[in-house]
């Protein structure tokens, strides 16, 4: 195993990206979904919509 220095001037503080206040939980998801819908993204299985989502939360 590595051992790994980081000094606290290399850490970079990441701000959440800003949603507007009127768009509610239901409605992204229904955003991504149309949207993955109309490129022909497929909702589940292997390389689908849920499967992205997945990697890039975890």
């Amino acid at each position: 195993m590595t051992d790994v220095t980081v000094s606290a001037e290399a850490v970079v503080e990441v701000q959440p990206a800003s949603l507007a206040p009127d768009v509610s939980d239901d409605q992204l998801i229904g955003q991504l979904v149309d949207r993955a819908k109309a490129e022909g993204i497929k909702l589940t299985g292997q390389g689908g919509m849920l499967q992205q989502l997945r990697k890039r939360i975890l």
